[in-house]
């Protein structure tokens, strides 16, 4: 594709950032500007325009599915190869280099990743050996994270326990977890990032290698940059200050795990001096309305960095904002109002998300959905890859190149029942942290001991004997490994049929890929990479929401108490995130958006009286329909119910009938009363229509 060609479509603030070429640069993007469509273009003009080859352009986003889209968008420009393309998330390419330079880490052999699963799973463990509440796993996980994406080390934390207000009893849990990773040579995600620093600063030469290498750099979502994943770009960037970095701190949902309060474009101007900044005020998502919105509520936090944009789309219908007195009718009303918008035949189920800001909304919402027959998917509720059984044989697959991994050996030890008993492993556990060696290398020892029964030998023995068999297949492919695990393990014997066709599914959809390219896929993978919206509406939390985009959208629970989110409230800094959450999802919506809230809500096993978010005092009465529903007396419920009859409807959803006119068309809806029952057909030749039953002269196929 030509230069002219690379540059048609883009605006002359996108024009100019593509451009440019003479050192840093910071592009404020705001929501629905053209982020994505800018990283594209000018990567395929380095390649094209300055010759740069695919290999020597780092491209980092934050999700796999960001990234992949990314590729796919890239290869259209590009005409060369990028199967050696530098396009990924941070973890992904750090991943790529540590694999490189394997030779050059600390510990021998192969590494396993530890996915947050894994991760939880190794902390409980810790927790339940140290006799320690085990529900405070996710917080000891997050904490460690935060320690790690800040470069703080252990060593730190130890020196300076009350500089870091870090418990006592957590700082142990961290010095087991750490001790438990390098036992079983496995990294964690934050690891990837903070071991390739060190690689990187402990071997000059090294780094002078990727300095070289990485010719230019382009960030996507920058605002979302931790203080170890900024210092890496850094290092990177340091020599050529090539480097474009795209963000908008309105879309930081996430606070900076940093050591300090500057953002992370705080950090690159006062890093990267002579840094060009351009804004993008163009919006190409959204209507007018919606963009007042919207600027009317992040406007007011005190760090926005948002000029008001604007777009060529027209005012667009209004904002509408509906007050319940209870959930129920909140859910019933948005089901309902999908189902009308569905049945008039402008938009599908998949232009349509329902967004809220924590889970325990969905329950309600998801009934609401099933009684109106809509169907929908929940995003970010799980993962194909977290299933049990696909765990489990993850974890065989896993031990086929890593003897060590201490997870995966405790997940499999007695799967199927081997009849290792809890006094054995214990006693394996004790040897294990005694030697400071993995669980393996524990049991090879005590084979050798006088501390067990020949029959606990015996199965051990056995034990060791079937990992010894599966590591010694050698590194095949995923097909051929889940052949090997089959004919030898018997778990596969145990599964059920719904357990046997996911695993079926995994070798059909991963059996050609080279097993140790899988573990790396699964353990980066996120439950956000799966979203498939196609022909289902989509429910999902205000933070799952960053990236998509749908012409419909309904924010439910605009509740002081659940947006902005009670535990959120106490600084100013709570509150703005809060804001930024709030201004993430309207700007999702492309054509209209609904937002709605109740009065009474069942939150934590308790009935709650709600006051309206206190967000919607900052929007501008003129571009919102504002709407609230009073409660109707007992006495006229009761006689409503009373005199409410069921009718059962001649034709369901999915039905075929003949038209005397169009001919064959699909029943999409039938609803009604009795003499004024009507049908939405979709005709093939000419579309949806809406008929009134004793009218339409329909005929049942």
């Amino acid at each position: 594709m030509s230069d002219n060609q690379l540059l048609e479509h883009l605006n002359n603030d996108q024009r100019r950032a593509v451009e440019y070429m003479s050192g840093p640069m910071i592009v404020l993007a705001c929501a629905g500007s053209g982020k994505t469509q800018l990283i594209t273009r000018k990567y395929a003009y380095l390649c094209t325009r300055n010759g740069k080859d695919s290999s020597s352009v780092m491209a980092v986003t934050f999700t796999n599915k960001a990234a992949n889209e990314m590729k796919d968008r890239i290869a259209y420009l590009v005409p060369n190869k990028l199967s050696d393309a530098w396009i990924g998330t941070f973890f992904s390419l750090c991943n790529k280099i540590l694999r490189e330079e394997s030779r050059q880490l600390p510990f021998a052999g192969d590494f396993v990743i530890y996915d947050n699963e894994d991760q939880c799973r190794l902390i409980r463990h810790i927790l339940n050996e140290m006799k320690l509440y085990e529900a405070l796993y996710r917080g000891i996980v997050s904490k460690i994270s935060c320690f790690k994406s800040s470069l703080i080390t252990l060593e730190e934390l130890m020196s300076s326990c009350n500089t870091f207000d870090f418990d006592e009893k957590l700082l142990k849990v961290y010095v087991r977890y750490q001790d438990e990773m390098k036992r079983s040579r496995a990294l964690d995600l934050d690891d990837l990032v903070t071991y390739t620093i060190n690689l990187l600063e402990s071997n000059p030469g090294l780094l002078e290698k990727y300095q070289d290498i990485f010719s230019y750099v382009l960030i996507d979502e920058y605002q979302d940059t931790n203080y170890a994943q900024y210092h890496l770009i850094k290092l990177l960037s340091q020599a050529k200050k090539n480097i474009l970095a795209v963000g908008d701190d309105n879309l930081n949902v996430y606070k900076l795990k940093g050591n300090d309060s500057d953002s992370v474009l705080t950090k690159f101007e006062k890093d990267f001096t002579d840094t060009e900044i351009i804004n993008l005020s163009q919006n190409y998502r959204c209507t007018e309305n919606i963009l007042r919105v919207s600027h009317s509520v992040i406007s007011k936090n005190a760090s926005s960095t948002t000029n008001e944009l604007w777009t060529e789309r027209g005012v667009g219908e209004k904002v509408c904002h509906y007050w319940f007195m209870t959930e129920e009718e909140e859910a019933k009303y948005v089901a309902k109002n999908m189902k009308d918008l569905y049945l008039k035949g402008n938009y599908s189920y998949d232009d349509m998300a329902i967004l809220y800001r924590v889970n325990l909304q969905s329950r309600i919402l998801e009934e609401a959905l099933k009684n109106e027959r809509i169907p929908f998917k929940v995003i970010g509720s799980s993962c194909f890859y977290q299933k049990k059984e696909i765990k489990d044989v993850i974890a065989y697959l896993k031990l086929m190149i890593n003897k060590d991994d201490n997870v995966s050996l405790r997940r499999i030890i007695n799967l199927p029942p081997r009849g290792i008993g809890a006094n054995t492993l214990n006693k394996l556990e004790i040897e294990s942290r005694k030697e400071g060696a993995s669980l393996y290398k524990a049991i090879m020892k005590m084979l050798n001991s006088k501390g067990l029964s020949q029959s606990v030998k015996d199965k051990l023995q056995l034990f060791i004997l079937l990992i010894d068999e599966l590591s010694s297949h050698g590194i095949g492919t995923v097909n051929d490994s889940l052949k090997t695990i089959g004919s030898y393990t018997g778990y596969i014997e145990t599964l059920d049929e719904c357990g046997l066709n996911n695993v079926s599914e995994l070798m059909y959809s991963n059996g050609k890929m080279p097993l140790t390219d899988f573990l790396d896929s699964v353990a980066l993978t996120t439950n956000t990479d799966e979203v498939t919206t196609r022909g289902y509406v989509s429910l999902t939390t205000l933070h799952n929401v960053k990236g998509l985009e749908f012409a419909i959208v309904f924010i439910t629970g605009l509740e002081d108490g659940l947006l902005p989110y009670f535990k959120a409230v106490d600084t100013p800094e709570d509150l703005n995130e809060e804001r930024r959450l709030f201004y993430l999802g309207m700007t999702r919506a492309k054509d209209i958006l609904f937002m709605t809230g109740a009065k009474k809500r069942k939150l934590y096993s308790k009935f709650q009286e709600q006051e309206p978010s206190r967000f919607l005092k900052d929007i501008p009465k003129d571009c919102c329909m504002w709407i609230e529903k009073k409660a109707v007396p007992s006495n006229i419920t009761s006689k409503l119910q009373i005199e409410k009859v069921s009718l059962e409807l001649p034709y369901n959803t999915g039905c075929r009938v003949k038209h005397p006119k169009w001919g064959v068309g699909v029943i999409r809806d039938c609803y009604g009363e009795e003499n004024d029952i009507k049908v939405t057909v979709n005709f093939p030749n000419v579309g949806i229509k809406r008929l009134a039953l004793k009218y339409a002269n329909l005929e049942r196929i």
